[in-house]
């Protein structure tokens, strides 16, 4: 398991949610928004399969899409319990399983390419016959179609009539001669869903009928004529029909979508997959990123012993070419190298602060996670990766107030706890190890924390500024020195990263640049020690 606390420091969670902004519907979006990364080696593969088909597939179809899908599984577990659903719900039914349908078939008339896709397609039932009936009875608007029902058809046909029949006689009577003085206007209106027609209050009497309404200022009372009550009942009768009607056929319609419950559920779940499985494809668009081929968990790959013989980076477990941070711009971002698990499982990486030392480990971390989460990853062609059974970082200053730790002190705890979690399947990720103390104490517990982690055997990333670390690596086997470059003319780091050779702090050069005289620069020099210029020549 790939815990999240580490996940978190490497911001895996802006990826994810990079990721859910790429999904069409609710339900990817929260599968995207859950998506962690895998320790299973299995898993992982199937997983970079399935995006790699995704990507394919878009390449070829672009009119592969997801829209209209909503996540109806509620709706279909309240239909399967007797819920009568509303219209609208209805047709967000039918509009989900035309999206699922229209995308099966789709995926499956590309089947032997698209095996995993495939997979998910085979679970999407097509329920033909509850996208046509609520079709056929429902209009895009959410009215119940005439079409729903020989019923419906009659009783809406009959209610035309009665209305017309109603204010025909009303209408008569607002313009008839013998009650024109009695009304306020000569207007037909509705009160309680009921025709009445407008009589001056100083009238009342004068037209015999129910009153139902009176106007604001109390000069007109709103009356149904007693000779228009039949019609009105009539009219009120046929509408009560209609409404009985209706919820009928919802009631059969929601009832299809119960007894359908079981694969409307699976079938969103499946789409939700594949929804995740296309955003995971544009999200590889974007970020220009390819598949990496998985490495086996076997490293060294070369002992000592072995004598001089040279690996080829592409050989190592680890090989990331052109590898690129994801979170940056990838107009400006400088793309890295990074190889390990030849002869080498430790690499230092030093040189000058803000040099790119923390933004490499970060990306080989986040790399890693993103790979074992099944997503593509922003490096040149032919990159390799082991699955982790772990991949751990303590990286950036996590000082806390709360608890009264130091800087130093919270940087040793998740150390511990790193320490007692790696194993030879872990990735473990140290920055500015041994910082935060006395230099020379820092330095001989960065060390020995260091040679740990090699023997633990995981592969491990650490940076550092301490010169005693880069001898170290420069004579112990299985641990490589590393630098990021610094343009001593321009004071500007070049962000690129080299291996085989140590950093600098070139802190006498740069003061020399910026101004500090000579006289100064040499006293400082002069306070260097022998032992540690002799470390300086050496590396």
């Amino acid at each position: 398991m790939i815990e999240p606390e580490y996940l978190s420091r490497l911001e895996y969670d802006r990826i994810v949610a990079r990721l859910a902004d790429n999904t069409s519907f609710s339900a990817g979006r929260q599968l995207a928004l859950a998506l962690q990364p895998s320790a299973d080696p299995l898993v992982v593969r199937h997983r970079l399969q399935e995006t790699t088909e995704a990507k394919d597939l878009l390449a070829r179809r672009n009119d592969i899409t997801i829209g209209g899908a909503h996540d109806i599984r509620p709706l279909a577990r309240h239909a399967a319990i007797e819920g009568v659903l509303e219209p609208r719900e209805l047709l967000d039914v039918r509009d989900t399983l035309s999206s699922a349908r229209r995308l099966r078939y789709q995926i499956l008339a590309h089947e032997q390419d698209f095996g995993e896709l495939a997979e998910h397609a085979y679970v999407i039932q097509p329920l033909s016959h509850i996208i046509d009936d609520i079709t056929r009875c429902l209009g895009d608007d959410g009215q119940v179609l005439d079409t729903a029902s020989t019923a419906l058809a009659t009783i809406r046909k009959q209610l035309h009539i009665a209305r017309d029949r109603l204010l025909d006689r009303l209408r008569n009577m607002v313009t008839s001669a013998q009650y024109a003085q009695y009304l306020q206007e000569p207007i037909v209106t509705e009160r309680n869903g009921r025709y009445v027609i407008p009589l001056r209050v100083e009238f009342k009497g004068r037209i015999k009928g129910i009153v139902h309404d009176q106007s604001a200022s109390g000069q007109t009372l709103f009356i149904e004529p007693l000779q228009t009550v039949d019609l009105n009942n009539e009219w009120q009768e046929l509408q009560l029909a209609e409404r009985q009607e209706v919820l009928r056929i919802l009631r059969q319609l929601s009832l299809a979508v119960g007894r359908a419950s079981e694969d409307i559920v699976a079938s969103v779940g499946a789409l939700a997959a594949l929804d995740l499985a296309f955003a995971k494809a544009r999200l590889s668009y974007e970020m220009r990123a390819w598949s990496a081929e998985l490495a086996p968990q076997r490293w060294p790959l070369m002992q000592p012993s072995d004598g001089q013989a040279v690996l080829r980076p592409s050989a190592h477990p680890l090989y990331l070419p052109k590898a690129r941070h994801p979170l940056l711009d990838p107009e400006t971002v400088v793309p890295i190298d990074i190889y390990l698990g030849g002869d080498f499982v430790t690499l230092l990486v030093t040189g000058p602060n803000t040099g790119g030392k923390t933004v490499s480990l970060k990306t080989v971390g986040l790399l890693a996670a993103m790979n074992q989460a099944g997503l593509h990853i922003p490096t040149g062609e032919g990159a390799r990766l082991p699955v982790f059974d772990g991949i751990y970082a303590d990286i950036g200053d996590e000082q806390s107030i709360e608890q009264s730790l130091s800087t130093f002190s919270s940087h040793l705890t998740h150390i511990v706890a790193i320490l007692e979690r790696a194993t030879a399947g872990s990735l473990v990720l140290l920055d500015e190890v041994g910082a935060g103390t006395d230099p020379v104490e820092g330095a001989a517990l960065a060390q020995a924390l260091v040679a740990e982690l090699l023997q633990k055997g995981c592969l491990a990333l650490c940076s550092t500024h301490y010169s005693q670390l880069k001898l170290y690596a420069f004579g112990t086997p299985g641990v490589e020195n590393a630098s990021v470059e610094f343009d001593v003319e321009t004071l500007s780091p070049t962000y690129r990263l080299t291996i085989g050779l140590a950093g600098r702090s070139n802190a006498f050069a740069i003061a020399a640049r910026l101004g500090l005289s000579e006289r100064t620069i040499a006293a400082a020099q002069a306070l260097v020690t022998p032992e540690a210029m002799m470390h300086d020549a050496l590396l």
